[in-house]
């Protein structure tokens, strides 16, 4: 799952019988000794040289599902902040179209080179880390944030230091600058984090097991029954966005505006609203995520903005806007962002300590580990036939230390001297400083991920807002210095473990090393070309981009515009008794991290997730009723055919998310070209129904 911090969280059922568990015991491990002795299953083919793994078809796949991939993140981006893993859906497209290119060129006798998992790996690190400038860009926070629209929307009247409008040119031009520190930053702590301390990395790990599936002969089958299920939900999700379509020619029409739970529960945000993407995505989050939303949104619009909204005239005034930060509007924001900082501030604490405790135990065994000379294991080593070809070629095309080094102060150079140029706000001193922390934070954003699985990339960014925003201060354009500082810290440390887990698919599927980095770059380059053009593609056709009552609210601009004035102005900009409730939510958001970690784990699943229970209270709850039917579709599969549901459960969820989202880009043409529906289905009480017909029958 992703969002504020992207995690994989796993989740089972609490009514397996004993015999079942048994069972299950013994399939994991079959499947423990089948992947211990999966490259005996390959040893007979050649592993190609990173040079050929490098291929122009992988590149032009990888390019393709870009632009897809980049579609959907940013449509999710902009809409709730909830971004899913999509790994296996890169991988599973990547294998379904190289198969299909090889297929038809063996047909005509023209095919000259086999499709390899190597080539699947580089086309898979390649879309994951081109669509990944589309979350690490932060057109749904940091970025957008920075704009007039938002600013407004949140309350102030801004001055010239304090927004600057996105354009095309800077947004490229910064996010050039700032995305590849990251890579290099980690290189020369690959072995160390891939060999030497075996860092889990399971999303890498769980990706490489995947692959490597997808080459063997009955994955191979597998896999194109797969392809097939996503094809078919994603014909039917992009044929179902289009239907709709056609009711929604005015603001407030359309199945998204269906009050299915009542007027009044829509009021609150309580609704259905039919998104085939939001079902998909909920089919892939872990069930206790989705309660997590339903959860928070029932707390919040259910029982805590109905009881400060009576606190008008007392609390804050009446006649405020709607959008005004000292309304009710700030209530949702503020106490949101508390709980935010609090789950942010409880699991950065959580991957520091076992971070400094994992190196701790590392360095005190240090003589215990696998000796590797001249990239070969020593004789004294216990490594299994797996791990010794694995390392072997792992350590065999180096991607020189001195490169990385070299090329990180050269970048560094240009971005001191180019970033004043972008935000003036932002002074040379502030990017030499934070590029002095930087490889330290990196180094800490990789290892701990490797540990968790969990990316604290946006809790980096966080407290760059507030460490460079108040050093800047509110005279100097603090707000818009923070929310700079925040993205460059955000793509350093973002990209960075998500290098480190692709080394380590890449050491899983003999992938060499250099191919992985090269295809990192290109794909990272590719990003920073498409997710601005796909941005302003949604800037451009979307004139309400960014409004609380749009489509694309962008919630997390808001939130993230919002902090930063907290770090410049200090509390001062709060309403009534709201520091109060945020000091409550900040507390409770820790304490119940806290109990999710020290129950015993058959309890601990049950328990809410502060950081999922945050998005609804500025939101609400609709993508998260869309989301718990997603779960339940999944929870029936499983009850009445559970292998059929893991096998197949992905690639439908894949397919309605990338069936919603590119209907996307049709939908953004037809919007600029000025194209309307022409149909509004609206839903009235009987009262202004009534109305309505009172005031046709009179004119």
């Amino acid at each position: 799952m992703g969002g504020e911090d992207r995690v994989e969280t796993g989740y089972g059922s609490e009514d397996e019988s004993k015999d079942e568990r048994h069972a299950k015991k013994d399939k994991e491990e079959e499947e423990e000794e089948m992947m211990m002795t999966v490259e005996r299953v390959f040893e007979s083919k050649e592993v190609p040289s990173w040079r050929q793994q490098l291929t122009v078809r992988a590149f032009v796949v990888s390019f393709m599902l870009s632009i897809l991939f980049s579609f959907i993140v940013m449509r999710l981006d902009l809409t709730t902040g909830i971004i899913p893993s999509l790994n296996v859906s890169a991988g599973l497209l990547g294998f379904f179209f190289i198969k299909t290119w090889t297929k038809v060129l063996e047909k005509s006798g023209m095919l000259q080179v086999p499709f390899t998992r190597q080539e699947n790996t580089v086309i898979q690190t390649c879309v994951v880390a081109s669509s990944g400038i589309a979350f690490s860009g932060g057109f749904g926070s940091y970025l957008f944030g920075m704009s007039k629209r938002i600013a407004i929307q949140s309350g102030s009247t801004p001055g010239a230091d304090d927004y600057k409008d996105p354009s095309l040119s800077w947004i490229i031009g910064f996010l050039f600058v700032v995305s590849f520190l990251g890579l290099l930053a980690v290189v020369p702590l690959r072995k160390i984090m891939i060999i030497d301390f075996k860092l889990t990395y399971p999303s890498g790990t769980a990706t490489a097991h995947l692959i490597n599936s997808f080459h063997m002969p009955e994955g191979a089958k597998l896999a194109k029954k797969q392809v097939k299920a996503l094809g078919k939900f994603f014909s039917f999700s992009f044929l179902w966005g289009f239907f709709q379509w056609f009711y929604t020619a005015a603001d407030s029409c359309g199945f998204a505006s269906f009050p299915t739970l009542g007027l009044k529960a829509f009021e609150n945000r309580f609704y259905f609203d039919f998104s085939a993407m939001y079902v998909g995505v909920g089919m892939i989050c872990p069930y206790i995520v989705n309660i997590s939303l339903l959860l928070g949104g029932i707390l919040s619009w259910g029982l805590m903005w109905p009881l400060i909204e009576k606190k008008a005239g007392d609390w804050y005034s009446a006649d405020l806007k709607p959008s005004s930060m000292h309304g009710l509007q700030g209530y949702k924001v503020f106490i949101s962002i508390a709980m935010i900082l609090g789950d942010g501030l409880y699991n950065f604490c959580k991957v520091l300590r076992r971070t400094l405790f994992g190196l701790y135990h590392q360095i005190r065994d240090k003589n215990s580990l696998p000796r590797v000379v001249n990239g070969s294991p020593t004789e004294s080593s216990q490594l299994s036939f797996d791990d010794q070809r694995r390392t072997s070629l792992f350590l065999k095309d180096q991607v020189p230390t001195s490169f990385a080094v070299g090329g990180y102060i050269v970048i560094a150079i240009i971005s001191i001297i180019t970033l004043p140029h972008i935000f003036h706000q932002l002074k040379w001193y502030h990017i030499l400083v934070m590029y002095l922390a930087a490889p330290t934070l990196a180094f800490c954003n990789a290892y701990g991920c490797g540990l968790t699985d969990w990316s604290l990339a946006s809790t980096y960014g966080k407290l760059a807002i507030f460490v460079i925003g108040a050093w800047a201060g509110a005279s100097h354009g603090g707000v818009l210095a923070g929310l700079a500082a925040c993205g460059v810290m955000m793509n350093i440390v973002s990209t960075a473990s998500d290098l480190t887990q692709d080394f380590k698919t890449g050491y899983l599927t003999l992938a060499s090393p250099r191919s992985m980095f090269v295809s990192q770059v290109i794909g990272t380059a590719m990003g920073c070309v498409i997710s601005p053009c796909v941005f302003w593609l949604f800037y451009k056709a979307f004139k309400d981009l960014g409004l609380s009552t749009s489509a694309y609210p962008a919630p997390y601009a808001s939130i993230y515009r919002s902090m930063a004035m907290l770090a410049v102005e200090g509390f001062s900009s709060l309403p009534k008794n709201c520091l109060a409730l945020c000091y409550g939510f900040f507390a409770a958001s820790i304490v119940v991290n806290a109990i999710r970690d020290y129950v015993p784990k058959k309890y601990s699943r049950f328990i809410p997730i502060p950081m999922a229970m945050a998005i609804p209270f500025y939101l609400g709850s609709y993508f998260a009723i869309d989301m718990c039917v997603g779960s339940l579709i999944l929870f029936l599969w499983e009850r009445m055919d559970k292998t059929k549901a893991d096998a197949f459960g992905p690639a439908v969820a894949s397919g309605l998310i990338c069936g919603d989202g590119i209907w996307t880009l049709p939908s953004a043409i037809l919007a600029l070209a000025g194209v309307k529906p022409p149909i509004c289905m609206k839903f009235l009480s009987r009262a202004a129904n009534n109305r309505v017909d009172g005031f046709l029958n009179s004119s």
